[in-house]
């Protein structure tokens, strides 16, 4: 079995009222991060959730076990939230993307995929090789290669040398 490492998934960013709840700013579409119960991890220590609820935007109001006070909720500020990669066969998570080699439809070899960089337009991955190449341009549905990303890109839009 293939490990991850633990995944951002938001931040606090501020205590909210008295009685120690959090404003967590949440990066990740997955609301159950946030169910009670879940186990989010900080570089010092496990943060149990014991309710949360949606404030606007991608702001929730969260109450973790153990933080009780104004005090406690002001000593998580700007602590980033880590989680384990979820199980989910039906989508591709963007860890499960690096390393993997990319190819355009007719065979050439661009890269190896190093990042991914969001972009308004289209997320960018980031090869290798220096090139940028848009995810808009994935083929869906083309036959699995372990390893392999397929792309069908316009001419000219990534040069190698």
């Amino acid at each position: 079995m293939v490990t991850f490492a633990l995944l951002e998934i938001g931040r606090v960013a501020r205590p909210h009222a008295l009685a120690g709840e959090v404003v967590v700013d949440l990066w990740t579409n997955r609301t159950e991060r946030l169910q009670p119960g879940a186990v989010l991890k900080t570089v010092s220590r496990d943060l149990e959730v014991l309710s949360s609820r949606h404030q606007r935007g991608d702001r929730w109001i969260v109450s973790f076990a153990g933080v009780t006070t104004a005090q406690e909720a002001e000593q998580l500020r700007g602590e980033v939230l880590l989680a384990e990669p979820l199980e989910d066969k039906t989508v591709l998570w963007v860890h499960e993307l690096i390393g993997l080699e990319v190819v355009e439809v007719a065979g050439r070899a661009l890269g190896t995929v190093s990042a991914v960089e969001a972009n308004p337009a289209s997320d960018l991955l980031v090869l290798d090789s220096g090139a940028l190449v848009p995810l808009r341009f994935v083929v869906e549905g083309e036959p699995s290669v372990p390893g392999r990303i397929t792309v069908d890109i316009p001419p000219g839009l990534v040069e190698l040398d």
